[in-house]
């Protein structure tokens, strides 16, 4: 994932940048509703807040409707880095679904799934799609 960002243009690629940039992208968040979504305290949600506002990739804005709430949010060249995050991400899930056939894959999501120990954690996971089979 990182490897194949830092050929598109963007290095520096953390684990945390994917879910944190699918969250923002669907607009302004406080940094205690981004820790909430990740399952973070928010002193963890805004050092990760912090670092994308040092590569320029998102940036602190107080609410218009209630200015003691900070929002964080994306900046143009954050948009750009989440959508290649998406993009990325979809080509390596289409390579590793042409290595396995569909019950392979349904049995390995099963499996992790399952192996998720953490309560909340299982919970954002029960949201996501599951691969067909």
């Amino acid at each position: 994932m990182a490897d194949r960002l830092a050929e598109a243009g963007y290095p520096g690629y953390r684990r945390s940048d994917a879910a944190v940039l699918r969250f923002l992208r669907r607009g302004p968040v406080s940094v205690g509703e981004l820790g909430a979504a990740l399952g973070v305290t928010r002193q963890a949600a805004r050092k990760v807040a912090d670092l994308l506002e040092q590569r320029g990739y998102a940036e602190a804005r107080r609410d218009r409707a209630d200015s003691r709430r900070v929002n964080v949010v994306l900046t143009a060249a954050g948009q750009a880095y989440a959508a290649k995050v998406v993009e990325v991400i979809h080509r390596l899930n289409s390579d590793l679904s042409a290595q396995v056939d569909r019950e392979q894959l349904a049995a390995a999501d099963t499996v992790l799934r399952a192996a998720i120990g953490d309560e909340h954690a299982r919970q954002r996971a029960a949201r996501l799609v599951r691969p067909p089979g």
